[in-house]
């Protein structure tokens, strides 16, 4: 019988696959990419048409002899790789390692196909193709420029900034991006404005809210302005509360009278189902998972999980795709499942179509189940807590995509106040939930529709006379622009058209491995060194790190895979441009490694004036007599809970042990304060989140057990701390013991310790004896067993209860209130 060698990427899609395919075929993973370009050296021949160079993977030597063996007991070679120019050019790769030549030359087709299914597998390969030179082209083109990017810019920034920085086409954009939102906020002016609210009765409850809407013929303006724009001539800004006040004193008076009520079918259409961008933007929304963890999470469901007696099965489509296409079998069985779940009600009487934008490739699907009857309740214990919360917002949504639109009441109450004011109330009443039964797409902010929803109006009609309840000025602030979350990041760089979705998780990771943003509260804010860097490429190389150029990149990357550009003409044009911006670079690019900027501050060591540098952790002051003088100063930045820069006061503060000014430092935990007397005097304070400066040590009565010496109250990393002040010639530290035994050596005793985790119990002899345990050791013995101590533990909703920590024994009595519960009286223990 004829042997046919499969080839894909990684052993679980191989163990998938395997089961479909009959004993003649052998399915085996190249584990990734075999081959790329050197590590060492550019591996471009630019001499010769940008020849590369590429070499087999470190490490992946065992798996090419291992494909190879199998090779040559094949009569034919599959090449299953993912559908995308990734996946081409890993299957390019390894049919040149594995087709052979002359006598001994094999047959190598490639195979494709959009979820691991046995009907899409077996099809697959009844019409296998040949690899497609133009997405290996394209891939090839991208792979190119980055590495000439990467390997000829990021030595200049180690040159002019410090070593192990990187520069990236698509990454430094997106560090732009985030850089430029930083700058606005800094820049932005808030403008103060005030809102007037009357509450009103009707004849019929409820009471409502309604908003000044009109003063004469002017539109009341609140939002969307600042110092530098002022209200147009129809509008109002109510600018101060003097303003407001006058309107509120005239509006008290008016007699309030229904102008008219409009009531109206508002209509909200279902979403398509998911492509790679919305399921990043709507996992970092719905679920709080990186893009990383999306994709990765979303790899292992296309590639095949253990489903009982199915064995591996993929339970959704390829998620690399930018193609809002359904096939006809996948509309034709949801259809049917949303008429029997749902009602005809609910069914469309035609399937829903959503138009891909303009450059999708339509030759993948949108991402969906491969199977609408495997619902999320069916496989969910099957499915990892994280797996499973993923593949559902899949199935929901697609589910979603092809139902009737969901049909709102939305009414409209405009309230005249005398002849001058008018006031307007809106709401919304859900008539047809329509999609909204399964799904709805989060936002990133709330707008007026949600708003409306929240609003209960009463039954009024025209001219009826209402009461006022109250009328309210309210202040409000302009906002700046919002910094960029994971999933508004992604929406920009996809609405700019920068990188592709495959690419974001990457984009992500290495802005904050590089540490050119930190992630705080779920948004990013870049760090001073992210700022500096993102300058320096931008006064250089402004014409390539731009959205535009990048965009239009990606737009000839495209162009390369449709076959209409050669790969080799693109990568001439950007090298061109890229060489001459390159040399200039070398010439004027600022170098912040070495610049120095003299400041008025002066070294309190000899005196001389203290300069300003750029070192490991950012900027510092520095004495100018160095050599002869090295003191350095960190300069006083930090950043307070919300993530908002703010500065430490730390000029005034004076040692409490030798009366020497202290200094800021730096060191692994972050800054602190240090005595300017180091190391005659090692007094330090540490600096608290939002600048606060801890309370310097307190001398107490108790004396060291094992100096002599007095003890101190301290603080450290993880809270106060009670140690010898004869640190660090005696280490010792107090440990605070619960007067319960250690069971594993019986000699110390079980203390509270503090981690970055949190409290934590252990051996007062660590290192020694290393036992520790996270719950709480209450001193009494167990009422079942006799065990010498138990523990309290907190269940997930708050409940405590105790419990014995002994195997097999099954004591366990809860504690009814937590708030009040006295602690068990502590016991002899032997």
């Amino acid at each position: 019988m004829a042997k046919s060698l499969v080839v894909v990427e990684s052993p679980s899609k191989a163990k998938t696959i395997n089961k479909y395919l009959g004993a003649g075929y052998t399915v085996l993973a190249s584990v990734g990419h075999i081959k790329d370009l050197p590590k060492k050296g550019i591996g471009i021949d630019f001499d010769n048409n940008f020849e590369p160079t590429y070499e087999v993977i470190p490490g992946k030597e065992k798996v090419i002899r291992e494909l190879k063996a199998a090779a040559k007991n094949a009569d034919m070679i599959y090449v299953a790789t993912d559908p995308d120019r990734e996946g081409e050019a890993i299957g390019w790769h390894i049919k040149e390692e594995l087709e052979g030549r002359g006598k001994n030359r094999k047959t190598v087709r490639r195979v494709m196909f959009n979820e691991i299914t046995k009907s899409a597998i077996q099809a697959s390969f009844k019409s296998p193709i040949d690899i497609d030179e133009n997405l290996v082209n394209a891939q090839q083109a991208r792979r190119l420029l980055d590495r000439i990017v990467g390997y000829q810019v990021s030595p200049l920034l180690w040159d002019k900034v410090r070593r192990g920085l990187s520069a990236g086409r698509v990454q430094s954009v997106a560090l732009r991006l985030v850089v430029e939102r930083e700058r606005e906020i800094q820049a932005f002016n808030a403008s103060e404005y005030w809102t007037v609210t009357a509450n009103l009765a009707a004849k019929l409850p409820p009471a409502f809210d309604a908003r000044l809407l009109r003063v004469d013929e002017n539109t009341v303006k609140t939002t969307d302005f600042g110092e530098d724009a002022p209200a147009k001539k129809s509008e109002l800004h109510i600018k101060d509360e003097a303003q407001a006040g006058a309107l509120l004193d005239e509006i008290k008076q008016q007699q309030f009278v229904v102008a008219s009520v409009t009531t109206k079918e508002k209509k909200r259409n279902p979403v398509p189902p998911f492509i790679t961008s919305k399921l990043q933007q709507e996992g970092s929304r719905k679920l709080r998972f990186a893009v990383k963890k999306t994709m990765q999470l979303a790899q292992r469901l296309y590639e095949g999980i253990e489903i009982g007696e199915e064995g591996a099965v993929g339970l959704i489509t390829y998620m690399r795709t930018d193609s809002t296409r359904v096939s006809d079998a996948a509309l034709g069985e949801v259809r049917d499942f949303i008429g029997a779940q749902f009602g005809a009600d609910y069914l469309p009487e035609k399937a829903v179509f959503y138009r891909s934008k303009k450059d999708a490739q339509d030759a993948h699907e949108a991402i969906r189940p491969t199977s609408v009857l495997r619902t999320p309740d069916s496989v969910a214990k099957f499915l990892g807590k994280d797996e499973l919360a993923l593949y559902k917002l899949i199935w929901q949504r697609f589910v979603a995509s092809q139902m009737m639109p969901a049909l709102f009441d939305q009414t409209t109450i405009d309230i005249n106040a005398g002849p001058r004011f008018l006031f307007r109330a809106t709401g919304s009443v859900l008539r047809f939930s329509g999609f909204l039964a399964v799904y709805e797409e989060s936002k990133d902010e709330k707008d007026e529709e949600d708003e409306e929803q929240t609003h209960k109006l009463p039954l009024v009609e025209q001219d009826e006379r209402l009461s006022l309840n109250s009328v309210l000025p309210e202040q409000h602030f302009t906002e700046p622009p919002p910094r960029y979350t994971e999933a508004t990041l992604v929406k920009a760089l996809e609405e700019k058209g920068i990188g592709r979705p495959s690419t974001y998780a990457a984009i992500m990771t290495v802005i904050q491995d590089r540490e050119y943003v930190a992630r705080k509260e779920g948004r990013f804010f870049p760090s001073e060194l992210g700022m500096i860097v993102s300058d320096l490429l931008v006064e250089s190389f402004d014409d390539l790190f731009n959205v535009e150029y990048t965009a239009h990149m990606e737009e000839e990357l495209d162009e390369i895979e449709e076959g209409k550009m050669v790969w080799t003409d693109a990568l001439a044009e950007f090298y061109e441009k890229f060489t001459k911006d390159l040399e200039t670079a070398k010439r004027l690019m600022r170098d912040v490694k070495r610049q120095e900027i003299i400041t008025d501050e002066k070294c309190e060591n000899c005196g001389s004036p203290m300069a300003k540098k750029f070192g490991r952790y950012g900027e510092f002051l520095a004495c100018t007599n160095y050599p002869e003088c090295k003191t350095t100063r960190d300069l006083p930045k930090i950043h307070d809970e919300a993530g908002e820069e703010t500065h430490a006061e730390a000029a005034e503060e004076i040692c409490e042990n030798c009366g020497k000014p202290m200094a800021m430092r730096r060191g692994r935990f972050g800054q602190f304060l240090a005595c300017t007397g180091y190391p005659e005097c090692k007094t330090t304070r540490k600096i608290q989140k939002g600048g606060k400066i801890s309370a310097p040590d307190v001398v107490l009565e108790e004396l060291c057990p094992q100096c002599g010496k007095h003890m101190v109250l301290k603080q450290g990393r993880f809270g106060p701390f009670t140690a010898c002040s004869d640190y660090p010639t005696c280490k010792y530290i107090k440990q605070e013991t619960t007067g319960i035994t250690c069971p594993d050596c019986g000699e110390g005793e079980i203390a509270e310790k503090r981690s970055k985790r949190g409290a934590f119990y252990g051996c007062s002899r660590y290192p020694a004896c290393k036992f520790t345990m996270r719950d709480r050791p209450i001193a009494q013995q167990c009422p079942q067993c006799g065990s010498r101590f138990i523990i309290e533990k907190a269940s997930k909703n708050g409940a405590r209860f105790l419990q014995c920590r002994e195997e097999g024994c099954d004591y366990k009595e809860e504690l009814p209130d937590a708030a009040s519960e006295p602690e068990p009286e502590a016991q002899p223990v032997a």
